[in-house]
């Protein structure tokens, strides 16, 4: 085998948006200078963005994967990646988190040996881009044998497609006729930026393990009840889906009581209309001590034993005033399900501390956000709780 396939007979896939390779996890296809973008919302949901940071997370990948069917014992795919650096970190000499699944199966990791575009960031929140190189990630070794295979791109890394190349035919997958198609949405702990892998993020490996077709609408900070959000959902074909929500909410401070009971009743209205009777999941907040029993926001400070530890100065009474502590949000939340269940028996409810409670603390580095091991905990506890056996979501 050569030490390329550049300039193989089969020249491969360069427009991602005619096939044969199918984008899965992606709502939408951005073209663009180097290549092709995913888009975890749709496009016309960018003109509603309030700031940058929306859009830095619908453009990382998070469970984004290319699916094709080919015989061929060797695939590279050409990519253009943007890292983020902020001041104190290391600067990437290449771009890694690139899974390869084949017939199902996680076979290997993959990096680029250069690491593309990096944005530095300042603390006074400038940011000055360089430039960088197209990156190959390879896999080689597959055998001769017919396969369905997978690519998964990095969960926290823009990731631009501009080539694909095997040493064999690039075919359409076979089609997914027997898996449910499962639409999640939710916060940085569903985006999973300290899983170690793409396909270890919690709602992956759940979907591994429960076999169904992830859509993963985890958006770092950005679990803000949006209603672009909620019509981007409502738009998508679904055979279950659910909704981890408050944490964000929370941490921003950006509801009070008063806004946030019917800002949940319209986002569930406005899913509603594309899904009257698909099974829906409201997921609470997992466990984050500073906020409790406390309102937010929350911040970042320095311990002894870690880099950035979440607390809140915010005054516990304050939640009187309407103010949203995690307590008060998993109550809110439950009384709204149980209300509207009434009327509406495929909806339903589950606290999010039965996927991650006081007992994993040791997994929360910082305070909020679960580490790899604790995100595997949490695909674990979900299929497990809510695909498993009398889970709202078990085939019947």
């Amino acid at each position: 085998m050569t030490d390329s396939i550049h300039d193989s007979p089969f020249d491969g896939v360069t427009d991602f948006a005619a096939g044969p390779v199918q984008l899965r996890g992606a709502l939408d296809l951005e073209r663009t200078v180097a290549g092709w973008l995913p888009r975890r919302l749709p496009l016309w949901t960018r003109a509603q963005y309030a700031d940058q940071g929306i859009e830095d997370m619908v453009v990382q990948p998070s469970g984004v994967r290319l699916a094709f069917r080919s015989a061929a014992g060797a695939i590279e795919l050409e990519v253009l990646t943007r890292h983020v650096v902020w001041p104190g970190d290391p600067i990437p000499q290449h771009a890694d988190g690139f899974d390869l699944v084949v017939d199902g199966v996680v076979r290997a990791a993959g990096q680029t040996l250069v690491a593309g575009d990096l944005v530095f960031r300042g603390a006074d929140g400038t940011a000055q881009r360089r430039a960088g190189q197209v990156g190959t990630v390879r896999f080689a070794g597959l055998g001769d044998a017919p396969k369905d295979i997978e690519i998964w791109l990095p969960h926290h890394t823009w990731v631009e497609l501009v080539a694909l190349r095997a040493d064999a035919p690039i075919l359409p997958p076979a089609p997914v006729t027997d898996q449910l198609r499962w639409l999640h949405h939710g916060s940085s702990i569903s985006h999973c930026h300290a899983a170690e892998r793409p396909t270890e993020t919690w709602p992956a490996l759940a979907a591994r393990l429960a076999s169904v077709q992830l859509v993963n609408l985890g958006f770092a900070g950005e679990a803000q009840l949006d209603p672009f959000t909620a019509r981007a959902i409502r738009d998508q074909p679904a055979d279950v889906i659910s909704l981890k929500l408050g944490i964000n909410i929370v941490n921003a401070d950006s509801f009070r009581l008063r806004a946030f009971i019917p800002a949940v009743h319209g986002f569930l209205d406005t899913v509603r209309e594309g899904h009257p009777d698909t099974a829906l999941l409201v997921v609470s907040p997992i466990i984050c001590p500073a906020v409790e029993d406390r309102p937010g926001p929350t911040r970042d400070t320095q311990t002894a034993t870690a880099e950035r530890w979440a607390v809140s100065d915010t005054e516990p009474s304050t939640v009187a005033e309407g103010r949203l502590s995690l307590g008060v949000v998993r109550e809110t939340l439950s009384r709204i399900v149980a209300e509207r269940s009434s009327q509406d028996p495929n909806l339903h409810y589950l606290d999010g501390r039965l996927l991650f409670s006081a007992d994993d603390l040791a997994d929360l580095p910082d305070n909020l956000h679960p580490n790899a091991a604790g995100y595997r905990k949490m695909g674990d506890r979900f299929a497990r709780l809510v695909f498993g056996p009398g889970g709202v979501f078990a085939r019947q």
